[in-house]
């Protein structure tokens, strides 16, 4: 190793990429065991049985907990979520205020996706119009929370946006309701109730860090041969000389 030089230049490419390629795969490692607690929280907890509103509500951690409700939809004030797609369909999730009777609250419930054919003419729809009673799970955006269209023109019903918050909603309707959004399993009161618990598994996650560290042992590697091939060239060049 006495005659490795590699050259002041691939010496600072290295000192400086090769650590950032090093955490950048051991940061996605640990993406991926995140996802992997992500996804048996949401298996146990939607194998659970329901639980009550009263229940969810004093619940610190509500994420995908499934409950039970009984009362009527709002059809007046629905929420269309736009930009949704499904297997390369453009559509939107519907979103529609529900009266649970038992604890007197709003819950905003998620009835599942709809194909958007005409962007000039709002998805059809129809809202069952006596009580039912249905099985939700509350959904919690994975490192992220609800936030409202910031620049929201139109106070037409029903309404398009982007992204919702549930607490402004209530507040806009002068309502007493959840902080969360529910997804409606799938019944008769459901869309297309298909969501996706995360949008990148845990096998995406290390399918990145196998790269990462092959970029690292490959730049490793390239830095040891430049190191002993500008060696045996100087060398050779020096015996040409003599």
């Amino acid at each position: 190793m006495s005659r490795f030089r590699p050259g002041l230049a691939p010496t600072l490419v290295v000192l400086a990429l090769l650590p950032l390629l090093i955490a950048l795969g051991f940061w996605q490692l640990s993406r991926a065991e995140e996802k992997r607690v992500l996804l048996a929280s949401y298996d146990a907890r939607r194998s659970a049985g329901p639980i009550d509103i009263v229940e969810l509500e004093h619940s610190t951690d509500p994420a995908y907990r499934r409950v039970h409700l009984y009362g009527h939809f709002d059809e007046q004030h629905s929420l269309l979520l736009d930009n949704r797609t499904r297997a390369g369909q453009v559509g939107i999730e519907l979103l529609q205020p529900f009266y649970d009777q038992a604890s007197g609250l709003w819950l905003l419930l998620n009835r599942g996706w709809l194909r958007w054919p005409d962007r000039r003419t709002p998805p059809v729809f129809s809202t069952p119009d006596t009580a039912l009673g249905l099985d939700a799970w509350v959904y919690v955006p994975p490192g992220a929370t609800f936030q409202l269209q910031a620049d929201q023109p139109s106070r037409e019903w029903p309404r398009l946006i982007t992204a919702v918050e549930p607490g402004t909603v209530w507040e806009q309707l002068g309502r007493a309701g959840l902080p969360y959004e529910l997804r409606l399993e799938q019944g008769p009161a459901a869309y297309q109730a298909d969501w996706a618990v995360v949008a990148m598994g845990p096998e995406k996650h290390l399918g990145y860090a196998v790269q990462w560290f092959a970029l690292a042992a490959a730049l490793f590697g390239l830095f040891i041969y430049l190191g002993l091939h500008s060696v045996s060239g100087s060398a050779q060049r020096a015996g040409e000389s003599s």
